[in-house]
């Protein structure tokens, strides 16, 4: 049997940060830190959005994100989980341009938190540019 996920979540109405950006940082900093174990059964969507009186759908926002990022695991009738294996490190960036194929100068891609990074081969790692959409 799973054990359920157990943590503290305090969202601030009041804040300049979104309830799902202040929801998601919360939850992705819980599965870092272990708080939330691997294999660990999240709550459902309806019931952690009842106990922080927040819409359905900012809870699914949040999950589906984490989902994307391989954090969590959703499979229907059986609930949400955190993921066994999480991913603990990035690419390195040049090493993509080492194996890569075909002759790139600049090549974007997505940090953790979703902002666009991008690396120009000419200068090195020391030059990238984040550019939050």
């Amino acid at each position: 049997m799973r054990s359920r996920a157990s943590l503290t979540i305090n969202l601030d109405g009041n804040s300049r940060v979104a309830l799902h950006r202040q929801l998601y940082q919360a939850l992705r900093i819980a599965i870092g830190e272990g708080s939330l174990a691997p294999g660990a059964l999240m709550p459902s969507t309806r019931g952690l959005a009842r106990c922080l009186a927040v819409s359905r759908n900012t809870v699914l926002r949040v999950y589906e994100e984490l989902a994307s990022e391989g954090l969590l695991v959703g499979r229907m009738g059986s609930g949400t989980t955190v993921r066994n294996a999480i991913p603990r490190r990035l690419p390195d960036p040049l090493s993509i341009f080492e194996r890569s194929q075909y002759p790139l100068n600049t090549m974007s891609f997505l940090d953790p938190e979703g902002n666009v990074l991008y690396l120009n081969q000419n200068v090195g790692i020391d030059s990238l540019l984040v550019v939050v959409e």
